[in-house]
This record gives C-alpha cells, structure tokens and sequence, in this order.
C-alpha cells in the first residue's frame, strides 16, 4: 500500500505498514483523500535529523486526525488526536522512515496523540525517536530527493529559506474503507493553507494567475528592472519617476509646421505653458516632432482624444503623452558631484525646451561628461569643477601644434596626476616657450 508524495524538490513513494500500523495508515490514507496535505510545507528541517510537514499553519501545533475534522464538518465533538500505534520491530534505523509526530498531553487540553503531522527522517539509526514517535511507514523511491531536501538553508527555527511543499498526493492503494461523512472536495486546492510563504527561486510565482495577468505583471517587473538600470548608469534621477501627465508628444509633423502654428492648434483646448518642434541644432531643420505642456492634466487628456490623426498643413498628426523625464534632470544641480545646473537652452526650460527627445539625450550625456551646449560648439571640453585642467586644455586648444618629437615626448612620459599646480603651470610655460622657440627657428630657415 503506497503513496506518491509530489514535491517541489521531486517525488517519494512511501511504503505504509498497513498490517502493523491499520488506523494510523487510514488516517494517513484519508487525509491525503481529501486534499489535506497538498500544498503544505516542511516547515521543520534538521540536517541528517528529520523533515516535519503535515501541519496546514506550518507552526507545529496545527493539524487534527481525519475523525476529528469530520466531526467538526458536522458539528460534533471528537478527540483532536487518536492514540500512536507504537510497533517494537518498526524503529527509526534508515533514512526515509515515516513516523507521526506525537503531540504532548497538555493540562486541561485532553489527551496528547497523534493527528496529521508527520516527519521523515534524513539520517540512519535515530534511536532518540524509537519509543516517542510512531513509525508507519518507509521512503522507497525518492532518495534522491531527500538528499536535496537535507541540503536546504534555513532560518533559526529550521524552515527552509525556499518554501518546499507538497504539490499534491496521488493514492496509488487504499484498502481502507472511507469513514461515514467523508467528503472529497469537488478541486484540488490551489492556495497553500498557511498565510506565510516563501516562494521558491525556481518556481514561477505568477503560474497561478491567468495568462493576461501573469503577462501584465511580467511587463511591470521589467519596466521597474529597466528603470533601476537606468538609475544606476545615470539617465534617471531615480527609479520611481514618473513622466509628467500634461505634456503631450506630437509626431508626423509637416517640416514646414512652426511653433506658433501648433500652439494656436492646441490652445483651444486650454492654456499652453510651452510648444516646441524639435530641430536639429546644426541645420535648424524640424525632426517632425514636438513637446505641448498644458497648463492643466485634463486639458492634456483632451487634446489626446480630439487631435489623433487630426491633419495638420496636410500630415495626419499622430499624439501621446510624452514619456520623456528630462526635466526632472534639474533636480541634479543639488548633486555635490556635478556642482552645476544642467545647460539651458534658448526657451529657459532646458535643451529642447526640457521635453526630451534626441536632442535632450545628447546635452544630457554632455552635461554628465561635463560638457556643456556652448562648449561643445566650439570645440572647447573641459571638466567641471576642475578650473585649472580647465584653463590649460582651453590654452593648449589656441596654441600651435607641437612638433613630432615634442608630440612623442609627451606621450611616452605623461604628466603625473600628483604634481601641485605651480609645477603644471610651469611645465605648460616651457611647453609654450619650446613650441615658439621651434617656430621663429623654422621661420628664419625659410
């Protein structure tokens, strides 16, 4: 007469001592009947000792005998527990026996006995047990999985850091007849009994759910994982941030729609505090795209209804709320690590008028490296906050260029960070000095 227990760290078949052990091997059988252990964790594991499950509030004071949880279905009284059926020959020698947990008598309380918890031992020649706690039955498939289950980390009162439980109990023999008011419920539970749980790594949390859930809840734990990783790189000023709810995005533009002309489009819909077109720095051309800020979020929302596909100097314009969070970059002038505010363009609110977009992503990298719009125009880089490496690149940039062997000079034997700034002052007159000198030499040869 045999058992198939489903794990969730692989499958044992438990061997029941039906002839020796009858009401302790019914009560076992007809637990399992009802779905009583599925889902039920080990909540007690002891290395090389034993595995303790069976209980639904994985406390180790929970759980009752099958006579007792009729009784209390029909609104009887019964003993919570039934006495242990101890068999001298049957003792705790090899690993994977099965024994009930017998619970202690307590004042007051009634009897102690047995009821639904049972442990599985992990060791061989236990004998501590033999006397104390009932043994009915032996592991004889599945040793595999007990070495796993032997192996867990647990906390300090020995449950498994990962939840191991039972996924389900198939009944492959029960000569046992039911008890009368048995009743097997219509499903097999899908919620585990105790409150607390401790989701394995290896299993799927979201495999419960419906497909259109579990895909939703996906989307958002790669959205929350995509927006940490930009945090740390740089480009958010931290993960939680949210675009702001009235600017709206406009794309599909005509090249030659102006500003003016989509903020007088717009405005019907009510006060506008800023609308660009985004063009590209160098040729002034429009990128086909623009940033409209409303005074108001519903205002915004109403634009995004009435203007889709609404056309515009003959372009059917396509609209959505802008995702872009660059103007929450000012928040970095408090970094101490910057120590400036971030390049403003000719609106005041920011490069590109402080929406995003191409352009914003560019002065946003080159205001991180410490480049700043006008800069970067010219041609002058410098380092913010370094005032002196500042002056001597703008100086090198203006000065002619130094000689093959002044060239490889410098490159063999680069300049130590350590020097005070009197000796890199210095060094960079003699640099001059050296580079003119070479030019009136090469002057008067000619």
């Amino acid at each position: 007469m045999s058992v198939l227990l489903e794990t969730s760290l692989g499958d044992l078949v438990i061997d029941l001592e039906v002839e020796a052990c009858p009401k302790t091997c019914q009560n076992f059988l007809k637990l399992c009947k009802i779905y009583y252990y599925n889902l039920n964790a080990f909540f007690n594991v002891s290395k090389d000792f034993l595995a303790q499950t069976g209980d639904p509030t994985a406390t180790g004071t929970g759980g009752e005998s099958i006579w007792s949880l009729i009784a209390s279905q029909q609104g009887k009284q019964e003993p919570r527990y039934f006495s242990p059926e101890f068999v001298p020959r049957l003792k705790h020698k090899e690993k994977g026996t099965v024994s009930m947990a017998v619970a202690p008598a307590i004042d007051g309380e009634g009897k102690g006995g047995c009821g639904s918890q049972f442990f599985i031992t992990l060791g061989n020649d236990i004998e501590y047990l033999d006397g104390k706690h009932a043994v009915f039955g032996h592991v004889v498939e599945g040793l595999d999985t007990l070495d796993k289950l032997n192996d867990v980390f647990v906390d300090q009162e020995g449950r498994p850091f990962k939840d191991i439980r039972i996924r389900h109990v198939e009944i492959l023999d029960d000569p046992f007849e039911d008890p009368s008011g048995l009743v097997v419920p219509d499903s097999i539970p899908t919620k585990p009994p105790d409150n607390s749980t401790r989701i394995a790594e290896d299993e799927d949390p979201l495999a419960a759910l419906p497909e259109e859930e579990a895909e939703a809840e996906r989307r958002k734990q790669a959205a929350r994982a995509s927006a940490l990783t930009l945090e740390m790189v740089g480009d958010l000023p931290f993960a939680n941030v949210r675009p702001p709810e009235n600017v709206l995005f406009v794309c599909k533009l005509n090249p030659v729609t102006r500003d003016e002309d989509l903020e007088l489009i717009f405005s019907r819909f009510g006060p506008i505090m800023s609308c660009q077109v985004i063009r590209d720095k160098k040729t002034g051309d429009s990128l086909q795209y623009a940033f409209i800020e409303f005074d108001k979020r519903k205002d915004a929302e109403q634009a995004y209804f009435k203007m889709q596909n609404v056309l515009v100097d003959e372009r059917r314009i396509w609209v959505d709320f802008s995702q872009s969070v660059a103007r929450l970059n000012t928040s970095w002038s408090n970094n101490p690590r910057v120590g400036l505010r971030p390049p403003r363009g000719d609106s005041g609110r920011g490069a590109a008028g402080g929406f995003g977009g191409l352009e914003d992503l560019e002065v946003t990298r080159r205001y991180r490296e410490g480049v700043s719009r006008d800069d970067a125009k010219y041609g002058m880089v410098f380092d913010v906050g370094d005032d002196d490496r500042r002056h001597r690149r703008r100086s090198m940039s203006k000065s002619p260029k130094d000689s093959p062997r002044e060239h490889r000079r410098r490159s063999r034997s680069p300049r130590p960070r350590d020097r005070d700034r009197g000796e890199r002052d210095r060094d960079s007159r003699r640099s001059h000095s050296r580079d003119r000198l070479s030019r009136d030499r090469y002057d008067r040869r000619r």
